[in-house]
């Protein structure tokens, strides 16, 4: 597949735009590839294309629709190497990092919502009343650069599962993946018009997108300020909104947990991504007794992470993804310890020449006030804050706008989903728990609203009917 491309997919066919926004490798500060800089006229064309489209697909059964999903699948997984060159060239991603948690995560997420398109039960009866969930209509996707397959994953699944037609606008840092995804949901004969991709800027694509009278649901993966202009332009016209934003969780370490591997996983939990995660957890909650062995414990697992080329199967941590983004999490960073913040890590291993690189940093003397642990910084940074007892690490945990994600760490069980059930926060992890594509996803506060993945991310897609006999 090519990878300098200047147009969009709509209704099937690939209209050149003749406008391209050029993708640089953040690794090698090279272009990679272009994607289209597409407008309003394009946005318009898109949603005309799914609105056509909407009444036939809608009207497939479950079961063809979850073939269609599984034909996308296996036509993904023919192109697994292609996707995962493309998510190291584009976000910078380590190869260690953009198999597993870009690509293969990203293949499970579209198998698992085709099973629930197969069992879940559009019509229910209970007594004299039918419940019928119906597809929502038109929805508008727009994906982060972070997580650019991941999120869509999490989005087109679900929403094609449900028998929604979509318009998809990917980051313009990170156009690629959506290219190759489009491609494939051509190969896998996808009805024309039920996907349809317009790359672009947040203003030329997205806002057009969001406040587009013909999108029922807008579904929105990002930051929280943009979020809610997209919120806003959404329900002007009384669109269904979801949105998945920011974060700042904690992982709490009880006083009865192994406390080495409690820090060594959250500081693993922190840095993923090069700590471009929104569900990170860069808050780090201990006994206030053992606060500088935490530290120490937590300085040596970062100064010993390897940070370089993201093609080397070595490397944990590659480049932010640009430019912009390094200065702001240095500046934050930076601003911080102009507060009275310490810098714990002390690592001098040379960076790479070129690139948007920073070495992890576990940040200590920082009030629990402090912007740095209050707001999100979006990089490889964690802040170690020392508690009281359980009620205090509870404050602290949730003394923040944000509520996404979470840890507990206790050899009892029983303590730690306490703490957890007390969490303002959508999920949460007690020790070592996996990841499941299974488990619903999102956030509470300003961390957004609205479920991805499982049978609430399908049901995100869905309006209700009841037909009372």
């Amino acid at each position: 597949m090519e990878t300098t491309r200047d147009d969009v997919l709509v209704n099937g066919v690939w209209h050149p735009v003749g406008r391209s926004i050029a993708v640089e490798n953040p690794a090698t500060t090279l272009t990679v590839g272009s994607g289209a800089a597409a407008d309003h006229t394009h946005v318009d064309m898109a949603v005309r294309a799914a609105r056509t489209a909407l009444p036939g697909w809608s009207q497939t059964t479950p079961a063809e629709r979850a073939d269609l999903i599984e034909a996308l699948v296996e036509a993904l997984r023919s192109h697994r190497d292609e996707l995962v060159d493309l998510t190291i060239a584009e976000v910078g991603a380590p190869v260690s990092v953009a198999r597993p948690w870009h690509v293969d995560v990203s293949l499970d997420i579209l198998s698992s919502a085709a099973s629930h398109a197969r069992s879940f039960e559009f019509e229910q009866r209970h007594g004299d009343v039918t419940l019928l969930r119906r597809p929502v209509g038109v929805a508008g996707l727009i994906t982060p650069w972070n997580y650019p397959l991941y999120q869509l994953a999490a989005k087109i699944g679900s929403a094609l599962a449900a028998g929604c037609t979509v318009v998809h606008k990917p980051s313009e840092l990170t156009p690629l993946s959506a290219y190759l995804f489009a491609e494939a949901t051509v190969e896998a004969g996808l009805p024309v018009g039920v996907f349809n991709l317009v790359p672009g800027t947040g203003p030329d694509v997205g806002g057009p997108l969001a406040a587009h009278e013909g999108v029922d649901l807008m579904s929105f993966t990002g930051s929280t300020v943009v979020g809610s202009t997209v919120a806003a332009a959404a329900v002007s016209h009384l669109a269904r909104v979801s949105l998945e934003l920011g974060g700042k969780s904690a992982s709490i370490v009880c006083d009865d947990a192994d406390l080495a591997n409690a820090v060594r996983w959250t500081v693993d939990s922190c840095m993923l991504n090069s700590g471009q995660t929104c569900s990170a957890w860069t808050r780090l909650l201990v006994p206030q007794s053992r606060l500088a062995e935490a530290v120490d414990i937590a300085a040596q697992r970062a100064d010993e992470m390897v940070v370089g080329d993201p093609t080397e199967t070595a490397t944990e941590l590659g480049p932010l993804v640009s430019s912009l983004q390094l200065q702001r999490v240095t500046d934050k960073v930076e601003q911080a310890v102009q507060r009275g913040a310490r810098v714990a890590t002390s690592a001098t291993t040379p960076l790479p020449n070129t690139g948007h690189f920073l070495r992890p940093v576990v940040l200590a003397d920082v009030s629990v006030d402090d912007p740095a642990s209050r707001e999100e910084i979006f990089g490889p940074v964690l802040v170690v804050h020392g508690y009281r007892d359980d009620e205090h690490a509870i404050e602290i945990a949730n003394n923040t706008e944000y509520g996404l994600a979470g840890a507990v760490w206790s050899a009892d069980p029983a303590r730690a989903a306490g703490i957890a059930a007390r969490l303002d926060t959508g999920q949460v992890f007690i020790n070592e728990a996996e990841f499941s594509v299974e488990s619903p996803f999102g956030g509470w506060k300003h961390s957004g609203f609205g479920r991805e993945f499982g049978l609430e991310g399908l049901l995100e897609f869905t309006e209700l009917t009841a037909v009372h006999h």
